[in-house]
């Protein structure tokens, strides 16, 4: 039987509409790339670092080289695998500032103000405060996505909410609630000592409708018929075939891929598709262009005293922690590690928070390399809302080709003053009396690295991606001539195709980017489904009162 509904990867947001879309009754065929989700490194919170480096979960990419960073390529992990991105994440959830939100409205996102979407929020989320204070009427009860908190028990993560409090910044208990900016503890899609990703939180219970067909293939192209999207053409065991919906498609395909796809398909910059000798369905100039991401560097001390993570950090400890997991779901390898976090304003005349901090109780890289002087700590720290665009654009014509990523960052002068910042500020945090019993030195930068052209080849050398690209497909006003998609989520120019993912940001949003790519999924399937928005919030948000003349 062919399905109404074609959704083209079950990532975050194509297993919040697969769900959606079934449970109101509706056929829905899922396309997904990658293979199957099982295993401890994927389901184990602790073992975060393996899964975004294994080319059985991840797509691979890398960026172009950088001019602004010593031409260095930077790594561009993308989930392949049922689950999407949620599924090799750092499960860390923010769902981003009030202020975000009413910017996309401003840039012509009508009906995507912070009230219009914080209503989709409460929808998704069942909430946990583990005992850790928080704003239960901000919050969601009974959603299919859990939110979690760690058990903050390591003295360095209160040392983290300390050492602000006394540097002066606010404490929140709930950056998620009425008060983002402040220092508190950090939440995490994780329930019951699981990885609550996309595919557990949505898609197994979309599934269990018997509404859902989930299709192991590769996406080539969007079929179009007399300007109406009519199924996609994939690649399945070889063959290519394609797949048709009676009602629409729906690309989720990711800020990365979902560009790509659009590309392939005939629609974007009609003269780059005209290169690779792709005939234009739709000439959208936006199509891969307003590439954003968040850069972070890690700022790294060497810990006076035996209490950080280092003390796992070898073969015996791990095996024990993963057979406690394995059996109970319980112990070091139930939670992300990332338990305290921060927002801040960067200066006096910053309305809301521009830097966000993750807090890590070990001194370590993404891609699992701990710091060679053992015991540490290390804050990730990074500006929010960097002025620098890139883009996405063919490599060539075969699907089979990685798109050219171009994320083009540090290119504003405005960049080096924000990292320089953060990194000063850092410094001061752990300076504070809170971390006096636990700080030994500075391992990075290193205490040595003071002037800002030391600051500054430090960063170009160091900045790594938190891994948020977005903004490829931006939603606006349908007579925008930058805008791909209305706010409805449909691609502006051809009819019964949609795109709902990271990409259609107009902004890149405070913090990681999980939570607000499942909310898009979540809104955009009630207007998939024809039926009215939930009702508008009342909610304002706290907002510093003295933030035009103070920095905290």
């Amino acid at each position: 039987m062919e399905p109404e509904f074609i959704i083209v990867g079950a990532g975050s947001a194509g297993c919040a509409m697969a769900y959606r879309l079934a449970t109101a009754g509706r056929k829905v065929l899922v396309i997904e790339h990658g293979g199957s989700d099982a295993g401890p490194f994927i389901q184990m919170p602790a073992a975060l670092s393996y899964p975004m480096n294994m080319k059985t979960y991840d797509w691979g990419y890398q960026s172009e080289p950088e001019p602004h960073l010593d031409n260095r390529r930077l790594a561009t992990p993308r989930g392949k695998v049922i689950g999407g991105s949620s599924s090799i994440n750092g499960m860390v959830y923010v769902r981003g500032h009030a202020m975000d939100y009413d910017h996309w409205a401003e840039q012509g996102a009508d009906g995507w103000g912070y009230a219009d979407v914080l209503p989709y929020f409460k929808r998704m989320e069942s909430w946990h405060d583990g005992g850790h204070g928080g704003d239960p009427e901000w919050r969601g009860t009974d959603g299919p996505l859990h939110v979690s908190r760690g058990p903050r028990e390591n003295p360095l993560f209160k040392a983290f909410v300390e050492a602000g409090k006394q540097a002066g910044y606010e404490a929140t208990d709930d950056y998620n609630g009425e008060q983002q900016e402040g220092f508190g503890p950090m939440e995490q899609t994780v329930w019951k000592g699981r990885r609550w990703s996309a595919a557990n939180a949505y898609l197994r219970p979309a599934q269990k409708t018997g509404n859902v067909e989930l299709v192991r293939a590769l996406a080539q192209r969007i079929v179009i018929e007399d300007g109406r999207a009519v199924g996609v053409e994939v690649l399945r065991s070889g063959k290519t075939e394609v797949l048709r919906a009676s009602g629409e498609v729906i690309i989720a395909a990711s800020s990365i891929n979902s560009p790509k796809l659009l590309m392939l398909s005939g629609i974007g910059p009609a003269a780059h598709l005209a290169e690779h000798g792709i005939d234009v369905v739709a000439d959208r100039a936006g199509v891969g262009q307003n590439l954003q991401d968040h850069l972070e560097l890690y700022i790294q001390m060497a810990a006076s005293q035996p209490i950080t993570l280092y003390k796992h950090w070898n073969i015996f400890s791990k095996a024990v922690i993963g057979a406690q997991w394995l059996f109970t779901k319980t112990g070091m390898g139930a939670s992300n590690q990332f338990e305290s976090a921060a927002f801040i304003r960067s200066k006096a005349g910053i309305k809301y928070p521009d830097i966000q901090y993750h807090f890590l109780p070990i001194a370590v890289r993404y891609d699992g390399q701990a710091a060679a002087e053992g015991h540490g700590f290390q804050a990730h720290v990074g500006p929010m809302r960097s002025t620098s665009r890139g883009s996405i654009t063919l490599a060539s014509g075969n699907p089979a080709d990685a798109p050219k990523i171009f994320f083009n960052y540090m290119s504003q002068d405005k960049d080096w003053e924000e990292f320089r910042n953060c990194i000063r500020l850092t410094r001061e945090i752990f300076a504070q009396d809170a971390f006096k019993p636990f700080v030994k030195h500075e391992i990075q930068p290193g205490a040595d690295l003071q002037s800002d052209d030391e600051l500054d080849a430090f960063i170009r050398e160091h900045a790594e991606s938190a891994y948020h690209p977005c903004g490829t497909c931006r939603m606006g006003r349908a007579d925008d001539p930058q805008a791909v998609v209305d706010p409805q989520g449909r691609v502006i120019g051809v009819e019964g195709l949609r795109v709902a993912d990271s990409s259609i940001f107009p902004r890149i949003t405070n913090g990681n980017l999980n939570a607000p790519s499942i909310m898009v999924g979540e809104k955009i399937s009630d207007h998939v489904l024809g039926l009215d928005p939930l009702a508008a919030s009342n909610d304002a948000p706290w907002i510093h009162p003295d933030w035009e003349t103070s920095q905290r």
